[in-house]
Protein backbone atom coordinates (compact mmCIF):
# COMPACT_ATOMS: atom_id res chain seq x y z
CA UNK A 1 0.00 0.00 0.00
CA UNK A 2 2.84 2.41 0.84
CA UNK A 3 4.47 1.52 -2.47
CA UNK A 4 1.27 2.40 -4.34
CA UNK A 5 0.90 5.67 -2.38
CA UNK A 6 4.45 6.64 -3.31
CA UNK A 7 3.74 6.08 -7.00
CA UNK A 8 0.50 8.10 -6.86
CA UNK A 9 2.25 10.97 -5.04
CA UNK A 10 4.96 10.97 -7.71
CA UNK A 11 2.24 11.56 -10.31
CA UNK A 12 0.46 14.27 -8.31
CA UNK A 13 3.43 16.09 -6.81
CA UNK A 14 6.02 15.80 -9.57
CA UNK A 15 3.77 15.26 -12.62
CA UNK A 16 5.59 12.05 -13.49
CA UNK A 17 4.19 10.26 -16.51
CA UNK A 18 2.26 7.12 -15.45
CA UNK A 19 3.78 5.16 -18.33
CA UNK A 20 7.30 5.92 -17.14
CA UNK A 21 6.45 4.95 -13.57
CA UNK A 22 4.83 1.73 -14.76
CA UNK A 23 7.95 0.69 -16.65
CA UNK A 24 10.26 1.58 -13.78
CA UNK A 25 8.20 -0.37 -11.24
CA UNK A 26 7.46 -3.43 -13.31
CA UNK A 27 3.68 -3.03 -13.63
CA UNK A 28 1.41 -2.78 -16.64
CA UNK A 29 1.09 0.66 -18.22
CA UNK A 30 -2.65 0.82 -17.40
CA UNK A 31 -2.12 -0.03 -13.72
CA UNK A 32 -0.65 3.30 -12.57
CA UNK A 33 -3.47 5.43 -14.08
CA UNK A 34 -5.98 3.10 -12.41
CA UNK A 35 -4.24 3.52 -9.04
CA UNK A 36 -4.20 7.28 -9.45
CA UNK A 37 -7.92 7.43 -10.24
CA UNK A 38 -8.81 5.17 -7.32
CA UNK A 39 -6.75 7.17 -4.80
CA UNK A 40 -7.99 10.50 -6.16
CA UNK A 41 -11.58 9.28 -5.93
CA UNK A 42 -11.13 8.26 -2.28
CA UNK A 43 -9.52 11.59 -1.38
CA UNK A 44 -12.09 13.65 -3.29
CA UNK A 45 -14.87 11.98 -1.29
CA UNK A 46 -13.32 13.53 1.85
CA UNK A 47 -13.33 17.07 0.45
CA UNK A 48 -15.59 19.40 2.49
CA UNK A 49 -18.93 20.50 1.10
CA UNK A 50 -19.63 24.23 0.87
CA UNK A 51 -22.37 24.34 3.50
CA UNK A 52 -20.42 22.23 5.99
CA UNK A 53 -17.23 24.24 5.52
CA UNK A 54 -19.07 27.50 6.20
CA UNK A 55 -20.90 26.09 9.24
CA UNK A 56 -17.57 24.98 10.69
CA UNK A 57 -16.13 28.49 10.36
CA UNK A 58 -19.25 29.97 11.95
CA UNK A 59 -19.05 27.54 14.88
CA UNK A 60 -15.42 28.52 15.46
CA UNK A 61 -16.45 32.17 15.74
CA UNK A 62 -15.18 33.34 12.35
CA UNK A 63 -16.86 36.28 10.69
CA UNK A 64 -15.41 36.33 7.18
CA UNK A 65 -13.95 34.08 4.53
CA UNK A 66 -11.82 35.00 1.53
CA UNK A 67 -13.09 34.29 -1.98
CA UNK A 68 -11.12 34.04 -5.20
CA UNK A 69 -10.96 32.18 -8.48
CA UNK A 70 -8.10 30.69 -10.45
CA UNK A 71 -7.58 28.87 -13.72
CA UNK A 72 -5.86 25.58 -14.46
CA UNK A 73 -4.33 25.14 -17.88
CA UNK A 74 -5.35 22.09 -19.86
CA UNK A 75 -4.07 20.39 -22.95
CA UNK A 76 -5.41 21.98 -26.12
CA UNK A 77 -7.97 19.52 -27.47
CA UNK A 78 -9.77 19.64 -30.78
CA UNK A 79 -13.49 19.23 -31.32
CA UNK A 80 -16.62 21.19 -30.64
CA UNK A 81 -16.99 19.92 -27.06
CA UNK A 82 -13.66 21.45 -26.02
CA UNK A 83 -14.26 24.94 -27.44
CA UNK A 84 -15.95 25.94 -24.19
CA UNK A 85 -12.64 25.44 -22.36
CA UNK A 86 -10.98 28.23 -24.32
CA UNK A 87 -10.66 31.42 -22.29
CA UNK A 88 -10.54 34.64 -24.27
CA UNK A 89 -9.09 36.39 -21.23
CA UNK A 90 -6.19 33.96 -20.82
CA UNK A 91 -5.83 33.12 -24.53
CA UNK A 92 -5.56 29.39 -23.85
CA UNK A 93 -7.58 26.34 -22.82
CA UNK A 94 -8.23 26.40 -19.08
CA UNK A 95 -10.60 25.24 -16.38
CA UNK A 96 -11.96 27.64 -13.75
CA UNK A 97 -12.15 26.85 -10.04
CA UNK A 98 -13.41 29.08 -7.23
CA UNK A 99 -12.18 28.60 -3.66
CA UNK A 100 -12.75 29.89 -0.15
CA UNK A 101 -10.06 30.27 2.51
CA UNK A 102 -10.07 31.46 6.08
CA UNK A 103 -8.30 34.66 7.13
CA UNK A 104 -5.00 32.76 7.37
CA UNK A 105 -5.18 31.38 3.83
CA UNK A 106 -6.14 27.82 4.74
CA UNK A 107 -8.28 26.33 1.98
CA UNK A 108 -11.81 25.58 3.17
CA UNK A 109 -13.65 24.61 -0.01
CA UNK A 110 -13.08 24.42 -3.73
CA UNK A 111 -15.70 24.37 -6.45
CA UNK A 112 -16.11 22.02 -9.36
CA UNK A 113 -13.78 22.66 -12.29
CA UNK A 114 -15.78 24.48 -14.93
CA UNK A 115 -15.05 25.40 -18.58
CA UNK A 116 -12.66 28.29 -19.08
CA UNK A 117 -15.26 30.52 -20.69
CA UNK A 118 -17.30 30.49 -17.45
CA UNK A 119 -17.08 33.69 -15.41
CA UNK A 120 -16.31 33.63 -11.69
CA UNK A 121 -19.68 35.19 -10.88
CA UNK A 122 -21.52 32.52 -12.88
CA UNK A 123 -19.62 29.78 -11.05
CA UNK A 124 -20.51 31.28 -7.66
CA UNK A 125 -24.17 31.65 -8.54
CA UNK A 126 -24.28 28.05 -9.72
CA UNK A 127 -23.06 26.98 -6.25
CA UNK A 128 -25.49 29.42 -4.51
CA UNK A 129 -22.56 30.92 -2.66
CA UNK A 130 -24.26 34.07 -1.38
CA UNK A 131 -27.23 32.10 -0.09
CA UNK A 132 -24.94 29.72 1.79
CA UNK A 133 -23.04 32.64 3.30
CA UNK A 134 -26.23 34.29 4.52
CA UNK A 135 -27.55 31.04 5.96
CA UNK A 136 -24.65 30.94 8.45
CA UNK A 137 -24.19 34.69 8.88
CA UNK A 138 -20.76 34.95 7.23
CA UNK A 139 -19.34 37.46 4.77
CA UNK A 140 -16.81 36.96 2.00
CA UNK A 141 -14.13 39.37 0.82
CA UNK A 142 -13.34 39.18 -2.89
CA UNK A 143 -11.60 41.11 -5.67
CA UNK A 144 -13.14 43.23 -8.41
CA UNK A 145 -13.94 40.16 -10.48
CA UNK A 146 -16.84 39.48 -8.12
CA UNK A 147 -18.47 42.92 -8.30
CA UNK A 148 -22.27 42.56 -8.62
CA UNK A 149 -22.20 38.95 -7.39
CA UNK A 150 -24.23 39.88 -4.31
CA UNK A 151 -27.78 40.60 -5.48
CA UNK A 152 -29.52 40.25 -2.13
CA UNK A 153 -31.41 43.54 -2.42
CA UNK A 154 -30.92 47.01 -0.94
CA UNK A 155 -32.06 46.04 2.57
CA UNK A 156 -30.00 42.85 2.88
CA UNK A 157 -26.61 42.74 4.55
CA UNK A 158 -23.74 42.33 2.12
CA UNK A 159 -22.60 38.73 1.83
CA UNK A 160 -19.75 39.48 -0.61
CA UNK A 161 -17.59 42.56 -0.08
CA UNK A 162 -15.56 43.86 -3.01
CA UNK A 163 -13.64 47.00 -3.80
CA UNK A 164 -14.64 49.89 -6.03
CA UNK A 165 -14.27 49.71 -9.80
CA UNK A 166 -13.41 52.87 -11.71
CA UNK A 167 -15.45 53.92 -14.74
CA UNK A 168 -14.17 55.69 -17.83
CA UNK A 169 -15.60 59.05 -16.84
CA UNK A 170 -15.70 58.46 -13.09
CA UNK A 171 -12.29 57.98 -11.48
CA UNK A 172 -12.00 56.64 -7.97
CA UNK A 173 -11.94 59.03 -5.06
CA UNK A 174 -9.11 59.00 -2.56
CA UNK A 175 -11.31 57.22 -0.02
CA UNK A 176 -12.23 54.52 -2.53
CA UNK A 177 -8.58 53.96 -3.40
CA UNK A 178 -7.72 53.58 0.28
CA UNK A 179 -10.59 51.12 0.69
CA UNK A 180 -9.33 49.06 -2.27
CA UNK A 181 -5.83 49.01 -0.77
CA UNK A 182 -7.13 47.87 2.61
CA UNK A 183 -9.17 45.09 1.04
CA UNK A 184 -6.17 43.96 -1.01
CA UNK A 185 -4.14 43.57 2.19
CA UNK A 186 -6.91 41.54 3.82
CA UNK A 187 -7.24 39.37 0.70
CA UNK A 188 -3.54 38.48 0.51
CA UNK A 189 -3.86 35.11 2.33
CA UNK A 190 -6.22 33.71 -0.32
CA UNK A 191 -3.38 34.00 -2.85
CA UNK A 192 -1.21 31.96 -0.50
CA UNK A 193 -3.93 29.31 -0.37
CA UNK A 194 -3.94 28.94 -4.15
CA UNK A 195 -0.14 28.94 -4.17
CA UNK A 196 -0.11 25.95 -1.80
CA UNK A 197 -2.61 24.16 -4.02
CA UNK A 198 -0.62 24.78 -7.18
CA UNK A 199 2.54 23.39 -5.62
CA UNK A 200 1.15 20.09 -6.93
CA UNK A 201 2.83 20.08 -10.30
CA UNK A 202 0.13 18.02 -11.95
CA UNK A 203 -1.90 21.26 -12.00
CA UNK A 204 0.77 22.97 -14.12
CA UNK A 205 -1.04 21.66 -17.18
CA UNK A 206 -3.79 19.09 -16.82
CA UNK A 207 -3.40 16.40 -19.47
CA UNK A 208 -6.26 14.24 -18.27
CA UNK A 209 -9.89 14.38 -19.30
CA UNK A 210 -11.26 17.75 -18.08
CA UNK A 211 -14.38 16.01 -16.75
CA UNK A 212 -12.15 14.29 -14.16
CA UNK A 213 -10.49 17.53 -13.05
CA UNK A 214 -13.08 18.23 -10.34
CA UNK A 215 -12.15 15.07 -8.44
CA UNK A 216 -8.49 15.93 -8.92
CA UNK A 217 -8.63 19.44 -7.44
CA UNK A 218 -10.80 18.27 -4.54
CA UNK A 219 -8.35 15.47 -3.76
CA UNK A 220 -5.47 17.93 -3.87
CA UNK A 221 -7.40 20.21 -1.49
CA UNK A 222 -7.46 17.39 1.06
CA UNK A 223 -3.76 16.66 0.59
CA UNK A 224 -2.85 20.35 0.73
CA UNK A 225 -4.60 20.84 4.06
CA UNK A 226 -2.88 17.74 5.45
CA UNK A 227 0.49 19.08 4.35
CA UNK A 228 -0.10 22.61 5.70
CA UNK A 229 -1.32 21.26 9.03
CA UNK A 230 1.89 19.26 9.59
Amino acid sequence: MIWIAGIVLAVLCCDQRPGDLAGGNGVHRTTVPRWVREVVGLLAARAPRLDRALKKIARMGGGIVLLDGSVIRTRCRTGKENRKNYSGKNKCHVLLVVALTDDRGRLLWISAARPGRTSEITACRHDKLTQNLRDVGLGAIADLGFVDLDDGGPDADLAVITGYKAARHRPLTRGQKLSNTALAVVRAPVEHGFAHLKNWRILGKVRIDPSWATALVQALLVLTNREVAR
